[in-house]
């Protein structure tokens, strides 16, 4: 069993609920994703429901962490709206994260709460490219 979340993890998911809570309300942002840095500053996202697909928050946080200049990312969580609360990111996120960040941890449900695990660990048989492919 994971060790339960640590105050800054908890905190990140404050950060992430908050968000959602400001934003949500239609069909637009369901999703709301905070990502932290080792230095501890943080970033977030929306995803932005649209027909085609769009992007989860997970990947616009990512890429607001990149945007900003965070480095060395090593926390995220996604939150839901209409109080689905935490979320385990979908496979293209967890590809994505491993791909970008192999040694985050990733905010998730379990049995009897929430803990932070390994990205590693949510895709134990990941797509792994060959180099320059």
């Amino acid at each position: 069993m994971p060790d339960p979340l640590t105050a800054d993890e908890r905190d990140l998911v404050a950060v992430a609920t908050a968000l959602l809570e400001a934003r949500a309300g239609g069909d637009l942002h369901t999703v709301a994703a905070a990502v932290r840095a080792a230095d501890g500053r943080v970033a977030t996202g929306l995803n932005l429901h649209h027909f085609s697909g769009g992007p989860c928050a997970e990947v616009v946080a990512l890429a607001n962490a990149a945007a900003d200049g965070l480095d060395e990312l090593d926390r995220i969580v996604a939150v839901g709206d209409a109080g689905r609360g935490v979320l385990a990111p979908c496979g293209r996120c967890r590809q994505v994260l491993l791909d970008l960040h192999p040694r985050i941890h990733v905010v998730v449900p379990v049995e009897d709460g929430l803990a932070a695990v390994p990205v590693a660990d949510l895709l134990p048989w990941a797509y792994r490219p060959r180099d320059g492919a």
